[in-house]
């Protein structure tokens, strides 16, 4: 019930929000916002384990993300506004009458006012045995958990029905469990709500070439299960049947309005609580309804997480209720921009071209898995648009939704027309234009935050505005607007590395070449900023000055040695240690094992070390063997022995090449049509030890099967009949990234060339920490001017990007080879300077699974059920 007040002071009105997903977060930093949380109790009661957490990038947590860095609240905000969270404990009835809400828990709470934000539930086709074991659905976390279990522990193959954005990222993820997978949608094309025919084409073949198998135009009839009733297969419309061991449902949505049923509330006919201009419901004028369990006043229900943020900034207006905002929710933006499995995919405005007499302006290259249509009202008015394979203009398009842009249609989606981001500039959108759908943030705000609240960063824009902290689709443009400005305001913009240099990375690396510069003393005592000069440096130039000169060492006449002098100071932890180092003290040692291939006599030597320090060993996804809890003591010791076996340094710890993948090629895959190994092996060899910007990874595949996964790598190789095809700027990780097509049919000789070219033109001009994915992004002119530059020498530079890798390659050393000849540099490799036969007493192992696992204290003891879920204590 209500909260007791002291004697002479009235209670304070209790708001009780019922569920706490992303709309129901929205809607509590909406109330603090206004300062409802110091006037009212606020109660959240929240069915799921655990608080809101971003389920836009729920599938990222298949690429690393832990589900507390999905976390989208904290016990500081619930502690600073007062706001009481039960988790775990979901509403169970209403009583309007009584204006009572009670819990799961039998606690009951009175309410004056109740916001109802349950969302939508999975829909799942009534078919025979869509219950049975091994069928699952796609949609919170714990759906996440379930799956991959039963993914590594009973399954090969398995099958998502439904190929929209969730039914997509399944299939991702399912792929990324290891499994082969299959899509199956009913539709004739692949997300048919967000593309159209041709999009939908451009976006088949891109995740085709990737190794999933997609059924169109196929309706699922029955879950076939086994003798175990467990799933072993699916009947489709069409009379075949498609063998599986597991089914995610994928299907689509539906409003979660069933409590809302049973007290009493309208709903539509179609589902969804009815309410009105300002999310109230047309029954009750003491319950709202907000997100995607709503059906707002224009009869549509919203399933995007834009429409629910505007919802709950409106039903908080409303709650405010005095007098100076009066919000209204009358309709919103379905624009939308995705990365699916590594393919860019966005639409934007009357995207299907529903608007009367308008014109289409289309351009497709099917090899490329490209596709761009704007649709064009015949006074030249943007009205929509649908990006597949690019969505880099994205942001600035749909800002000039329902204007004439300054140029012409066809030279916004031609490859020829530059980047429209840049070509227009910011000043080409009006005040007005939305920039963050997400948040519904204009031009104008942007602008205002840097003008009036003295904004001059992104983050500070993104803090005052929150522009950019939702699906993050418009920081390119925010980023854009906020310099523009600043310039626009007589503000030089400071584009420095640090508070050391002025100049950028860029700028840098050539003047360390063209001065051949081979110490950061030298570089910051005659280039530094003025009150730097005789300085120490900081965390983010020294590392950074230390990679350039070790990419530049022979050229320059430096010493390419990490650990040599000066050298040494400027090294991040790992290369410190020329090892990893790990969660609990200890270090990694992985050697390297060029295209994964590794003699037997090697594979032994690789056991014996292992057992007789007892480290625990992992093959990892980059095909070698790592192994872990060495102590630093230990790795001299342990490097020596893999010396003498022939092994060296793997680099696993530096910003440098990490390893070559391959599949086993022509020599044993009927299906390979090239030496994929031997290829991979001379490009892993000749890249050894090349220090860059950001870590590189790479892979070769044999034929167009893609086994080696090589474009999502920051250079790929695919083999074909005619010679090698290169893709270049592909990454895995929480943001993927599918490689794009440099060039094709080459000989080895053109492959190694470009290689080397691509590869130092992107250490030249790479910021600091900025993976080949990103770089390709920034770069003006994009993959075209990449292009341009080391395929067609556009800049009279070719000669010298092999000239700097030449020098690279034949000035190779071992660091672990020199560093086991230089007892000075030994001597680094101990715990305690003063006490260096003494190891640290805090690198501990407990057994696990017949190896060993770090010893982790645990540091708090008796949390609280809501501080435990704060945490994210669940496992994984």
């Amino acid at each position: 019930m209500s909260t007791t007040a002291p004697v002479g002071e009235r209670p304070r009105p209790t708001i009780v929000l019922v569920g706490h997903g992303m709309v129901g977060q929205r809607f509590l930093e909406a109330l603090a916002e206004r300062g409802l949380t110091a006037t009212h109790r606020v109660v959240v009661l929240c069915e799921e384990p655990r608080p809101a957490y971003d389920r836009v990038q729920l599938t990222s947590y298949f690429a690393g993300r832990t589900p507390e860095e999905l976390s989208l609240t904290d016990r500081e905000f619930l502690a600073e506004h007062g706001i009481e969270l039960y988790v775990g404990d979901a509403a169970e009835t209403i009583d309007r009458a009584a204006r009572t809400v009670t819990a799961a828990s039998g606690r009951v709470f009175a309410y004056d006012a109740l916001v109802l934000a349950t969302g939508s539930y999975p829909f799942v086709p009534p078919v025979p045995h869509k219950d049975a074991e091994g069928c699952f659905v796609y949609r919170t976390i714990e759906d996440l958990l379930a799956i991959e279990a039963y993914a590594k522990s009973r399954a090969t193959t398995g099958a998502v029905v439904g190929g929209g954005l969730l039914g997509l990222e399944a299939a991702g993820a399912l792929k990324g469990l290891g499994l082969r997978a299959h899509i199956v949608e009913f539709a004739p094309r692949l997300m048919p709500v967000q593309v159209d025919d041709g999009g939908g084409a451009a976006l088949l073949r891109t995740i085709e070439e990737m190794g999933l198998t997609v059924h169109t135009g196929v309706g699922t009839q029955e879950i076939v299960i086994g003798a175990d009733g467990a799933v072993s297969g699916m009947k489709l419309s069409d009379g075949s049947e498609l063998a599986t061991d597991m089914v995610v449902f994928s299907a689509g949505v539906r409003p979660r309005d069933q409590l809302a049923r049973d007290c009493g509330l309208a709903v539509g006919e179609r589902g969804g609580i009815t309410v009105d201009e300002r999310c109230r419901t047309v029954t009750d004028p003491h319950v709202f309804a907000i997100g995607e369990c709503a059906l707002a006043a224009d009869g549509r229900v919203y399933g995007l997480v834009a429409p629910g943020y505007e919802q709950a900034q409106t039903a908080a207006a409303a709650l405010a209720a005095d007098g100076t905002e009066r919000l209204a929710f009358t309709g919103a933006d379905l624009s939308t921009k995705l990365k699916l499995l590594g393919v860019d995919v966005a639409s934007f405005g009357d995207a299907h071209g529903a608007t009367e007499d308008c014109l289409d302006v289309v351009y497709s290259d099917s090899r490329a898995g490209l596709y761009k249509k704007l649709v064009v009202g015949r006074d030249g008015t943007l009205l929509g648009g649908i990006l597949v394979g690019d969505a880099e203009a994205y942001g600035t398009l749909r800002a000039l939704t329902g204007s004439v842009p300054p140029v012409s249609a066809e030279s916004l989606v031609l490859p020829a027309g530059a980047d429209p981001g840049a070509q227009l500039g910011p000043s080409a959108l009006p005040d007005d234009a939305t920039v963050c759908s997400c948040h519904n943030v204009s031009k104008g705000t942007i602008r205002g935050a840097v003008t009036e609240h003295r904004c001059t960063t992104v983050p500070e824009v993104k803090k005052c505005t929150k522009a950019g902290t939702g699906c993050g689709s418009c920081v390119k443009v925010l980023g854009q607007l906020v310099t523009a400005e600043l310039e626009a305001s007589g503000v030089e913009v400071d584009k420095g590395l640090c508070g050391c240099f002025t100049q950028t990375r860029e700028e840098l690396y050539e003047i360390v070449l063209a001065l051949r510069v081979t110490s950061y003393r030298e570089l910051l005592d005659g280039h530094g900023r003025e009150g730097a000069r005789g300085g120490d440096g900081c965390e983010v130039c020294k590392p950074a000055v230390g990679s350039i000169i070790a990419s530049l060492a022979p050229t320059i006449g430096a010493s390419g040695y990490v650990l040599d002098g000066e050298q040494a100071a400027l090294q991040d932890t790992n290369d410190h240690f020329l090892a990893n180092l790990q969660k609990n003290g200890s270090y990694s040692v992985v050697p390297r094992i060029p295209g994964g291939e590794i003699a037997p006599e090697k594979l032994i030597v690789i056991g014996e070390i292992a057992r007789d320090f007892g480290l625990y060993t992992k093959i990892t996804g980059g095909q070698r063997i790592d192994m872990f809890g060495a102590r630093v003591e230990q790795l001299p010791v342990i490097w020596a022995r893999l010396v003498a076996a022939g092994f060296e340094s793997g680099h696993a710890y530096g910003k440098s090449l990490r390893t070559v993948k391959s599949c086993v090629g022509r020599t044993w895959c009927r299906y390979g049509v090239q030496d994929s190994v031997r290829m991979a092996i001379d490009l892993e060899l000749r890249y050894r030890g090349l220090r860059s910007p950001h870590k590189l990874k790479s892979a070769v595949s044999g034929c167009a099967r893609e086994c080696a996964e090589a474009q999502s790598k920051d250079f790929g190789v695919i083999a074909t009949s005619n010679g090698w095809n290169l893709y270049v700027g592909g990454n895995g990780g929480a943001t993927p990234r599918h490689a794009d097509l440099l060039a094709q049919d080459l000989s080895d000789a053109e492959l190694i060339r470009l290689i080397d070219r691509f590869l130092m033109f992107y250490i030249r001009t790479a910021d600091r920490l900025e993976r080949t994915s990103t770089w390709l992004e920034r770069i003006p002119g994009g993959l075209d001017h990449v292009r341009d530059v080391v395929v067609h020498d556009a800049l009279g530079i070719c000669a010298e990007l092999e000239e700097l890798m030449a020098a690279h390659v034949a000035h190779y050393r071992d660091e672990w080879a020199e560093t086991l000849d230089d007892p000075e540099k030994l001597a680094r490799f101990v715990s305690f300077v003063n006490a260096p036969d003494t190891p640290d007493p805090v690198v501990a192992f407990v057994p696990e699974r017949d190896q060993m696992k770090p010893d982790l204290p645990l540091l708090a003891i008796g949390r609280r059920p809501l501080e435990d879920a704060l945490e994210g204590s669940t496992p994984r």
